[in-house]
């Protein structure tokens, strides 16, 4: 009498190589090729109800089409007519300019944050003297103190670089208190019973638990500094992409202001996935207990 396996046994079987290790795993790459494919038809989508949008109003000051913004960006990025770009810089010198300032205002909103959160963590009297104005701050609109900021500083970079410091500044630092608050009293308390002095417990306990917290308010502080940038550079913002699409604003250049907003979000996305990419990196141990 021969034995006949199941047919589920019999799929098992064949999903075995031969050398008796697991064939290739293909359903996550078809997984990743199907998230890629709809994002480029709901791009597409997208952009065929922009055109019929555009169509419709018959308006370019109110919804320039898909075209016209192309337009611009070729007239942006090259000399025409004797005019180098947008007011006299290339595109991507705009949006270099703001990327720098919006790099040193993140550099040092982060730095300061996570040296305030450590604090705050740490001395219980300061937390309760520091927390209620970070969350002070952390409630403005970057408007409601540039304006004071031109007043102390001048029109140059200063009042920017100010200002977006002051804006990245608050979420590493409420991220950091709590997670250097809330370090896992067991691990501290081992480590101190081994001999570690306070400074080795926040170096080598403290600070490696909170990183995914730390990690989470650095990425809110860049977003918060995107957000800022076109408010940094209302002042004397040009050359920079945020003062071209306050500068195209007041001339009605529709299709200039979406050029900017588009490069902003775009080089935004991109930096977003440079910092998910290092944290995976350096954080291999979030979300594993």
């Amino acid at each position: 009498m021969v034995y006949t396996q199941p047919d589920a046994a019999q799929r098992l079987e064949r999903s075995v190589a031969p050398g008796g290790g697991s064939a290739p795993e293909a359903p996550p790459v078809r997984r990743r090729s199907r998230r890629i494919v709809v994002r480029l038809v709901a791009i597409a989508v997208l952009a065929v109800l922009w055109q019929l949008a555009a169509v419709t109003t018959r308006n370019p000051s109110f919804v320039p089409s898909p075209g016209a913004v192309w337009d611009q960006l070729v007239l942006t990025s090259t000399t025409h007519d004797g005019i180098r770009g947008y007011s006299g810089h290339y595109l991507i010198e705009h949006l270099g300019i703001s990327l720098r300032r919006i790099l040193i205002g993140s550099v040092l909103g982060a730095v300061a944050g996570l040296v305030l959160g450590v604090i705050m963590g740490i001395v219980p009297w300061i937390r309760v003297v520091t927390e209620p104005v970070v969350t002070f701050v952390r409630a403005l609109p970057p408007l409601a103190y540039f304006s004071l900021l031109i007043i102390w500083f001048g029109i140059d970079e200063t009042p920017k670089l100010w200002l977006l410091t002051i804006a990245a500044l608050p979420p590493v630092a409420v991220a950091t208190a709590s997670a250097v608050y809330g370090a896992p009293t067991g691990l501290v308390e081992a480590a101190r019973a081994l001999g570690a002095s306070r400074w080795d417990v926040v170096r080598d306990v403290v600070l490696p638990n909170a990183l995914p917290e730390i990690f989470t308010g650095i990425r809110l502080a860049v977003g918060l500094a995107y957000s800022s940038v076109v408010a940094a550079e209302t002042i004397n913002g040009v050359p920079g992409i945020g003062g071209m699409v306050r500068d195209a604003q007041r001339y009605l250049q529709t299709d200039v202001v979406v050029l900017g907003l588009f490069a902003i979000g775009l080089s935004g996305l991109l930096i977003d996935a440079v910092l998910r990419t290092a944290e995976n990196r350096l954080i291999p141990w979030r979300g594993r207990t």
